[in-house]
């Protein structure tokens, strides 16, 4: 059996779409806890409308989605929990293939599918995966920061299941943290436990690509960058990490640069290259602050 969760807020347009790729799943041993993180829109309306007894909807005052999250890990029933975000969408054989990576790798305790991005008009495009070496098609994945750190995200929330005495073990899902906070939690799970990884392409990351501008600003107080250099001091063997966090600044610094803060989108530039300084591409960075705003826009396509 597995545990769905499902943090809820204001997907009125996503909620109904998200679930009927749970009811067409061919896996049907599951329960789905939805937590309504305060929705104040039909969201919960249109739950209560469906009739289906392995649905149990927890609400709760708007805290966050990690509050929810872990809400919902706390109310679950088994050991298994699969996480899907209430806009994003499954194939019809994720919980089987999740299923039978779980019965095949019981040593591990993160277990994660490929998958694609899908924009409002039902486009769909592949993820960029390198480094997997992945002869067949599911394995251990035993160099995850390294994978992370030149990829899209190997792990990514609705395509990830986890054992609940493993998250638990990390206090869950970081509370406080608008942006990052589900990077950390892979982070600090896969410096703990084995990851079983499927190339399946078997879920569907609902992209809003309405706007070219980012939608969240950096957080002035970098807590996830903090805690992903602490991390490093307690696992300084684990291959990947310093490059990792690398991309954690780099991130961070392209954002600035959209905004035009040039200024602190070369301070990250240079704590980026501080932890890996063969990345050149953060020298293009350091060389775009420079640059007129006419030329940037123009490179990072902003409108």
């Amino acid at each position: 059996m597995i545990s769905i969760v499902i943090p809820l807020y204001n997907k009125e347009k996503q909620i109904l779409n998200t679930l009927n790729s749970v009811f067409n799943q061919t896996f049907q041993e599951y329960e789905i806890v939805i937590v309504n993180d305060g929705s104040t829109d039909k969201s919960v309306a249109i739950v209560n409308q469906i009739k289906d007894d392995r649905i149990r909807l927890i609400h709760q005052e708007n805290q966050g989605v990690s509050v929810a999250r872990n809400r919902g890990i706390e109310e679950a029933k088994y050991n298994l929990i699969a996480f899907l975000d209430a806009d994003d969408e499954w194939k019809p054989e994720y919980l089987q293939t999740q299923s039978e990576l779980a019965q095949k790798y019981p040593e591990c305790s993160i277990f994660a599918c490929n998958y694609e991005f899908k924009n409002e008009s039902g486009k769909t495009t592949p993820t960029i995966i390198r480094k997997l070496q992945l002869s067949e098609m599911d394995r251990i994945l035993d160099n995850y920061f390294e994978v992370a750190s030149c990829s899209n995200p190997p792990l990514w929330t609705s395509a990830v299941m986890v054992k609940k005495e493993a998250i638990l073990s990390i206090d869950g899902f970081p509370i406080g943290i608008k942006a990052g906070e589900d990077l950390l939690t892979w982070a600090r799970l896969a410096t703990k436990y084995k990851i079983a990884y499927s190339k399946k392409t078997v879920a569907f990351f609902v992209a809003d690509t309405s706007s070219s501008k980012p939608r969240r600003v950096p957080a002035e107080q970098d807590v996830v960058g903090a805690e992903l250099k602490k991390l490093y001091q307690e696992n300084q063997a684990v291959s990947g990490l310093k490059q990792y966090i690398s991309l954690w600044h780099k991130m961070r610094a392209s954002i600035y640069l959209r905004l035009n803060d040039r200024k602190k989108a070369l301070k990250e530039a240079i704590i980026s290259l501080r932890f890996n300084p063969l990345n050149w591409k953060m020298m293009i960075y350091i060389g775009l602050v420079i640059m007129p705003n006419n030329i940037i826009h123009k490179l990072l396509l902003i409108k």
